[in-house]
């Protein structure tokens, strides 16, 4: 994540923690904070008074919550979310001071959130018996989308531009990112939901049949068959559901299936070819713009933890 607006420079010029540099922006209903880590560390308490919504800039944090006692990795790329109330310890096993480690957290009212829940349960269903689209206070850790990664890139630049707009694009930057948040959520209850009941419904059956055919061509006529579905439907139903085309879906659950595999040990040749990719150079391009690192690299970062 570039923040071009306060280069590392200018952060280091007021720092007034030997450990840590925090900066603070507020806006409306929301606030900015980024952190640079300047010294190796252990057991960092973070809590949170509202929602954060974190995100990794460079290095690496190793986190620990209640359920994960052992830690869990964060790099770029990847979103972090601490529900109201929740408290995290955090490990900075990189971090010096030529390469801090640098995190941004966006704290959001949870009125805020209530609110846009409420217009989306009035707009939309999901085909889940027991979802609605009240957020459920859990930590979320997840890789996020190329556009989310946009879209916290240009909320940096609007928290720290002066803009004469800036008020009226960060609140529609900030419903954006909570509107991001509610369908992850939503997504990770289909596909929980999926796994328990594959047949539940034409979707599920869809979303099960290219879980259990990872490696496989895509093949949209099978998909069809097994959510007894037309191809502009499937299609509809995807992208209401999941967000996505079938086959974008498929090119991220290998993805993900292929980053599993590397930070297991596995080689990158084999993790390429063992989830339906054909040629390295093409997977490490998708590979490398989706994690926002080459595959080489997310194996040094991951298994050397």
């Amino acid at each position: 994540m570039q923040i071009e607006k306060l280069s590392l420079a200018k952060r280091r010029e007021k720092r007034q923690l030997l450990v840590e540099n925090k900066l603070r922006f507020a806006g409306p209903d929301s606030e900015l904070s980024i952190y640079d880590t300047y010294r190796a560390a252990k057991g960092v308490g973070l809590a949170a008074d509202q929602l954060l919504f974190c995100g990794m800039v460079s290095g690496r944090k190793v986190m620990h919550d209640l359920h994960h006692q052992q830690g869990q990795l964060f790099l770029p790329h990847e979103s972090y979310v601490l529900p109201p109330g929740d408290y995290v310890e955090i490990d900075f096993p990189d971090a010096n001071e030529s390469a801090p480690t640098t995190c941004l957290t966006i704290e959001i009212s949870k009125d805020r959130i209530d609110s846009l829940s409420e217009r989306m349960r009035d707009l939309t269903t999901l085909e889940i018996v027991d979802h609605s689209w009240e957020y459920r206070p859990q930590i979320i850790h997840k890789h996020h989308t190329g556009d989310t990664q946009q879209l916290l890139e240009k909320m940096v630049m609007l928290y720290t531009a002066d803009n004469p707009d800036k008020e009226i694009m960060l609140d529609l930057s900030v419903t954006e990112l909570v509107i991001r948040l509610l369908r992850e959520q939503g997504r990770d209850v289909l596909l929980s939901y999926c796994q328990q009941a594959p047949d539940a419904s034409g979707i599920t059956a869809a979303i099960h049949c290219l879980e259990q055919n990872l490696a496989a061509p895509l093949d949209i006529e099978q998909l069809c068959r097994k959510a007894c579905m037309s191809r502009s439907r499937l299609y509809v139903e995807f992208k209401k559901q999941l967000g996505c085309t079938p086959g974008e879906f498929q090119q991220q659950l290998r993805l993900k299936s292929a980053a599993e595999a590397i930070q297991a040990g596995k080689s990158v040749t084999d993790a390429c070819y063992s989830f339906g990719f054909n040629d390295l150079s093409h997977f490490s391009r998708r590979f490398t713009r989706f994690f926002g690192c080459a595959p080489s690299a997310y194996r040094q970062k991951t298994t050397n933890n």
